[in-house]
């Protein structure tokens, strides 16, 4: 499954309000915790046919501090999020991303 670039609020408007569980993945594109992140990500990904997003927290800041302020999460980065009916259901940070947390988090 393709994941989608969130870039502008209306890109995270969209996708937030789409129907089922979905993952929304704040990466920072020059953090090796977020590199190692990443790669958990995608590896769930591989075997899933979970809805995914990921917004790059520097080139698109302002869609990365939206988020913060719509679930009222602190910001951290990487940062994960399950999402679901417009809320977020699971999120975890840095080290805790990992493909098995992931799939726990979406099996549940």
């Amino acid at each position: 499954m393709s994941i989608q670039q969130l870039h502008t609020l209306e890109d995270l408007e969209q996708y937030v309000a789409k129907s089922g569980k979905k993952l929304l993945f704040k990466h920072s594109t020059t953090c090796p915790i977020s590199a190692k992140a990443n790669e958990e990500f995608q590896a769930y990904l591989k075997d899933a046919d979970t809805a995914a997003a990921v917004v790059l927290v520097i080139e698109d800041r302002p869609v990365s501090n939206q988020i913060a302020e719509d679930f009222g999460i602190k910001h951290e980065s990487p940062q994960l999020f399950l999402l679901e009916d417009n809320e977020v259901r699971w999120n975890t940070s840095h080290w805790k991303i990992t493909r098995d947390a992931i799939k726990e988090a979406v099996n549940q």
